[in-house]
Parts: structure tokens; C-alpha cells; sequence
């Protein structure tokens, strides 16, 4: 079964469906600057609208790209620590559109 919502795949061919933030930081770590310098985490479709992608910088850390094209975001950051750039992913992630999920719902009390 593939993922629900979207993957996490590296460059040295690793896989995780639907990845928590946990996933993320160890698919992170283990990028280095010979065979596996990137991850991109996207939608299992043919046309992605939406995609994340991390790299490794050759002056040292990160660059982390965000583009959703349904919202007109494209952004491109730098960092160092993995536990920030997973966290901030996971939350970005968790603001995608995912076809068949369920819309959230706000109740006015």
C-alpha cells in the first residue's frame, strides 16, 4: 500500500510513506555530500501541485524549499538544526489539501 497523503523519498533511494516528524529528522540526518544530498516530500501523484525539499548546503546546514502552487507559495530558506527544519516541515505538511482527507470544521459555540 502506498501513502495516503504524500512521500518522503532521498536521493540514495529511501522511501517513507506518509512520514511523521520523527521520519523526517532521521531521513534529514542522514543526508551527507557524496550520494545522498537531498529529500523532496510531495504528493503521490502524477502532477504534484505542492512540494518540500531539503539539502544540503556546501557551506554547512540546510536549504529548505517550500512551493504550492494552489497558493502561490514559493519560499526558500536556510537553517542548521534538523529538529527545527522537521518540525517546521510537519507543520507546513499539515497545511496541505489532500484530496479524499476531510476538511477541518470550526464550531462557533
Amino acid at each position: 500500500m502506498g501513502a495516503q497523503y504524500y512521500g518522503a523519498d532521498s536521493e540514495n533511494g529511501d522511501r517513507i510513506d506518509d512520514p511523521s516528524e520523527d521520519a523526517l529528522f532521521m531521513l534529514i540526518s542522514d543526508l551527507n555530500n557524496s550520494d545522498n544530498t537531498f529529500i523532496v516530500v510531495q504528493p503521490d501523484e502524477d502532477d504534484p501541485v505542492w512540494f518540500a525539499s531539503v539539502a544540503i548546503r556546501d557551506e554547512g546546514g540546510y536549504e529548505i524549499v517550500r512551493r504550492d502552487t494552489t497558493r502561490n507559495e514559493h519560499q526558500v530558506t536556510t537553517a542548521t538544526s534538523i529538529n527545527d527544519i522537521a518540525n517546521d516541515l510537519t507543520i507546513w505538511l499539515a497545511a496541505r489539501t489532500f484530496p479524499g482527507r476531510p476538511t477541518r470544521q470550526v464550531t462557533e459555540f
